[in-house]
């Protein structure tokens, strides 16, 4: 938390991004009233449940191929030897990973292995005429505190 802030930062961001929402709001309005379509998230977004891609050893090393993914900070856990069970993403057909208790998530584009069940593999539609990368960054944009697991 910023010491210049202090506990407002918090509404201090809330009000920034409700005005650069307004603002996006009127320059849709202005410059393309009939072209923009919104839809629900999961209208465009296809997600996949880990538990085929889990890994089974966690005894990581820098000399084994396949990195170990989590949503959180980290990213790259490690790199595990197993060869079975390895999700593959590409850069032409990405996906992210996203964790369902703490709402981070992470864009990939390579293939990989998981360590939680607590991720799901979102991919983009088929059939959607989405970029998907553009869902991403709109993700990105929410604003929302997970409830108290406790």
């Amino acid at each position: 938390m910023s010491r210049r802030f202090g506990m407002r930062l918090p509404l201090l961001l809330r009000r920034l991004r409700g005005n650069c929402v307004s603002r996006l709001d009127e320059l849709i309005r202005e410059l393309c009233p009939n072209v923009v379509e919104y839809r629900a998230l999961s209208e465009v977004v296809d997600y996949e449940q880990p538990g085929k891609y889990i890994v089974g050893d966690i005894n990581y090393s820098n000399d084994y191929p396949t990195p170990v993914l989590t949503a959180g900070q980290s990213f790259v856990l490690g790199y595990t030897y197993e060869e079975t069970g390895i999700y593959s993403a590409t850069i032409d057909s990405p996906v992210i990973i996203f964790d369902d208790f703490t709402t981070s998530f992470h864009w990939v584009n390579f293939s990989f292995k998981v360590k939680s069940s607590a991720i799901k593999i979102l991919k983009n539609k088929d059939y959607t005429n989405v970029d998907f990368r553009f869902i991403c960054h709109t993700m990105k944009s929410i604003f929302y505190v997970p409830a108290d697991r406790s």
